[in-house]
């Protein structure tokens, strides 16, 4: 009853807006001749500019126009004259539809848009209006860049992002990691911005939410085949105010083909040059279009053999303990649209993915599980179903009605040995379920004199469920779910444009945007969001952008159980005491917990000077705020006693009561020192999930990219990508700052990658250098510092395009990390500790991989 109420209310409210914008907004002539006034200036300006003075909508996919600058255009035409004389040249075509403008890049996308996809195409991540520019920094990768790094799934991607940390929920991850830093529980991958978690960074599918993977409330971005991808954006600031939780670094949007016609098959081998890793890859992606819609379905499947300890010189003495996984894969993934009426649009996007994986863990000096260690088998299986019904109800305005339905069950499978022989076996599982419906208008508001007012609104409703279990019975079995109840807006006001003459304003554009949310049982939260955008020049633009962001607590951090080890003080960092000291370390989950929240904001100078066609700078300055913070607040429970930071967590002279008390209401005591004897008990280490840490996050990001033309068809691309990150940590008002950023198990403070691609038809070289800063190693006196990584990867691809058997087929080459660079080496705590920093660090090695691509 609540849910269907709170959609009819938000109905009705969008019919109001639509009912409003029919009588505001002027109808635009397809066919009349007006006066255009127009500089020469980068494509996606000139095309923004022409579609404002046509008084039109525009589409188009910003990657298609990236680095192409357009003609002046001066003189009185039609629309569709206007925007193909600026595009003359170029191979894009523009084509226009009930009064709004298509422009034809790849994969035919203005025809996909033309049948009634533009109601639901997100044509600028962050931000639910269309053909309006983001004020926050934006980064984008299209498929061809994937490929040109050598890249062959969206967990090879979003690592090596600068921006993105390799910790969080992700493949690799060492056991020696601290849980808040990094897991792998069943070798998924997820985008970490800015290292403030797996769940900190919002991840969508073609705009749609997916359930969760396992407990880290991420999404696995290595179950969507990437030769289904058309593009992934990533919006590097604060989204919650657009799209609700867990948008507090940011949000990525995996964007998939639309339309694409034919079939084409795939198949790629490769392998680490120092063992292990031998990697076997085969898809196939096969569509077809026609005049009232379109659809492909994509299959992806995967199988690498696992990289052992002793493939590797600086971890040999480790024998087979697994570095990275064996892991096999399926992906199938299908989308698909049709236009029911004129005006009325069915989209549908389906994905599945199975999973199995195996690596082990030995917990002894020879690096031998079966001896004392762990094997663990994880199979993880997930799908998702997300229809969506777009309407438009015409003078502009749609409305679109979206569904979600998925499930993501991890089961963590593990076997324990002790001397040769199976002690014990663990059958578990992280099983999410998610489900949400959303009802949304969006439109032009009111014309003005400097362009379209558009508005934007909708509400909706949103469920996730959480089921953990080890085995029947088990007091570690969780089976919750989140009910979340929301409405928003959204509306981007242009005060002054180009065509209005202004000295010294040739663009000034602010965005807000609000969201309400309702967590019964948590909280009701507020988020605003507002934006700028003023450009003085058609040369450079500055943005700038304020907002506040919330994550609301996973149920794993709220309904995990209360757990207690009876463990020798001198295993928590006691010194000085008795030899049977003993003391009490309680950890678990927090019912009480409330949401994170955060305020950010950023500021952006954009550059793309009409002097040097091709070229564009952004530099982007970002500030985060980050309060209430969920963490098990020691990181490392070694240091409890001896590191002075954590004392508001110590009891260092319990009670007997005290002592009661830590054990009363536990789900497990795992007794370390044999029965219990409380007359040992010297401490109680109290670190159970808190709202108890302030983040303070701060950096410059740096993107550029410039791409010119060399003559006889040769072309050259540069593009460079750097972050500087400066993180600190302050567990209670009376603790010092703590570093983060810089420091082992954390993102280091620079990072960079940079690029340059030469194409001379059907041939294209790329080299690419990935720079990955130091960390201190703070665990220990001296401080020691890892050392920096500096890789150069190389592709070579070729498209075979005579007649015959191979005809139209794409041949590649790549051979990632040529010098073969090492981790840097760092200390052990264990002896079963990994010897570098596997967050920051990789130990694939040099790897050498050939493709084959036929289009039939």
């Amino acid at each position: 009853m609540r849910i269907s109420g709170f959609l009819h209310s938000t109905l009705l409210a969008s019919a109001a807006l639509t009912t409003l914008a029919v009588y505001q907004c002027a109808t635009a002539q397809t066919d009349v001749a007006v006066p255009y006034n127009q500089s020469s200036q980068p494509m996606a300006e000139a095309l923004r500019e022409a579609a404002a003075t046509s008084r039109m909508e525009i589409f188009f996919v910003p990657a298609d126009v990236a680095g192409l600058t357009a003609p002046s255009l001066q003189g009185q035409f039609t629309p569709q004259v206007a925007v193909d004389r600026l595009l003359a040249g170029t191979g894009l075509k523009a084509r226009i539809t009930d009064g709004t403008i298509f422009i034809r890049g790849r994969d035919g996308a203005a025809d996909a848009l033309a049948t009634g996809e533009a109601a639901n195409a997100i044509v600028v991540t962050g931000s639910r209006l269309k053909g309006v520019t983001s004020p926050s920094p934006t980064i984008v990768l299209d498929q061809d860049d994937m490929r040109n790094a050598g890249q062959t799934n969206l967990g090879d991607v979003v690592r090596s992002i600068p921006q993105s940390f390799g910790g969080g929920q992700n493949v690799g991850v060492g056991l020696n990691v601290p849980s808040a830093s990094g897991v792998n529980v069943g070798s998924g991958s997820s985008i970490n911005l800015r290292g403030l978690g797996s769940d900190a960074t919002l991840t969508l599918l073609n705009g749609h939410r997916l359930a969760y993977n396992v407990s880290r409330q991420s999404v696995d971005v290595s179950a969507i085949p990437m030769l289904a991808v058309d593009r992934l954006e990533i919006v590097a600031d604060g989204a919650s105010a657009i799209y609700g939780s867990d948008a507090v670094a940011g949000v990525a949007n995996i964007i998939l083909k639309r339309d694409f016609d034919g079939v084409s098959t795939s198949a790629r081998l490769g392998m680490s040059t120092d063992g292990g890793n031998e990697q076997q890859q085969y898809g196939v992606i096969a569509g077809k279009k026609w005049g009232s819609g379109g659809a492909f379905i994509a299959y992806d499947f995967e199988r690498d053999t696992a990289i052992e300890a002793r493939q590797r010189s600086y971890t040999a003495s480790y024998g087979a303990q697994s570095l990275f996984p064996a892991v096999k894969r399926h992906n199938l993934i299908m989308s698909g649209h049709q236009a029911l009426t004129a005006d009325l649009t069915f989209s549908l996007d389906a994905l599945y993915n199975h999973r199995t994986s195996l690596y082990n863990y030995p917990l002894n000096a020879t690096g031998d599980y079966r001896q004392l260690g762990t094997l663990l088998f994880p199979r993880n299986t997930s799908f998702a179903l997300a229809p969506s019904l777009d309407w438009s109800v015409g003078q502009g305005w749609s409305l679109s009605l979206a569904g979600m339905y998925g499930k993501d069950k991890t089961h963590y499978d593990s076997d324990t040995y002790i001397g040769g022989s199976l002690f014990s076996s663990v059958r578990a599982c992280y099983c999410n379920d998610a489900q949400s419906i959303e009802l949304n208008a969006s439109g032009p508001l009111m014309q003005l004199p400097s362009g379209q007012a558009k508005l934007a609104v909708g509400g909706g409703y949103r469920r996730n469920g959480f089921h953990a279990y080890r085995t029947t019975g088990s007091p570690q079995n969780i089976n919750v779910s989140q009910d979340s109840y929301y409405g928003f807006a959204e509306l981007n006001l242009p005060l002054v444009s180009r065509m209005m003459g202004v000295r010294f304003v040739d663009q000034l554009t602010f965005s807000g945007a609000i969201r309400y949310e309702d967590y019964p049982g948590i909280d009701k939260i507020a988020t605003p969001k507002l934006g700028l955008i003023y450009a003085p020049t058609p040369d450079f633009s500055l943005k700038g952008s304020w907002g506040k962001s919330f994550k609301a607590p996973t149920m794993f951090q709220q309904y995990s159980g209360k757990f207690v080890s009876v463990t020798a003080v001198r295993n928590v960092g006691g010194s000085g005491y008795p030899a049977n000291a003993t003391a009490l370390l309680v950890t678990g989950g927090n019912p009480d917990l409330k949401p994170e929240r955060a305020t950010s904001w950023t500021g952006t100078l954009d550059l793309h000077p009409r002097a040097v066609p091709g070229l564009q700078i952004e530099l982007s300055y970002f500030d985060i705020a980050y309060r209430d913070r969920i963490v098990a607040p020691i990181t490392y429970s070694s240091q409890s006693l001896s590191n002075p930071i954590y004392a508001d967590l110590i009891n260092g002279s319990p009670s007997e009561a005290d002592k009661a008390s830590a054990l009363a209401n536990t789900e497990s005591i795992n007794y370390l020192t044999g029965a219990y004897d409380p007359a040992t008990v010297v401490a109680i280490v109290d670190n159970r999930n808190a709202n108890a840490t302030r983040q303070n996050i701060k950096g410059v990001d740096l993107s550029v990219r410039y791409a010119l033309a060399l003559g006889g068809g040769q072309r050259l691309t540069l593009s460079a990508n750097g972050s500087y990150l400066h993180s600190t940590q302050k567990l209670s008002a009376s603790q010092p700052l703590v570093l983060l950023a810089g420091t082992i198990f954390n993102p280091p403070h620079y990072r960079g990658r940079g690029a340059v691609t030469w194409t001379n038809g059907a041939t294209s070289l790329s080299s690419t250098l990935s720079y990955m800063g130091s960390t201190e190693d703070l665990r220990f006196t001296p401080v020691s510092r890892s050392g920096e990584m500096t890789t150069i990867d190389l592709t070579a691809r070729h498209h075979i395009g005579e007649a015959g058997l191979l005809s139209d087929m794409d041949v590649g080459l790549t051979l990632l990390n040529i010098l073969n660079e090492k981790p840097g080496v760092v200390r052990r705590s264990q002896v079963y500790d990994l010897p570098y920093d596997s967050t920051n660090n990789s130990a694939i090695g040099r790897f050498v991989s050939l493709s084959i691509t036929k289009h039939w």
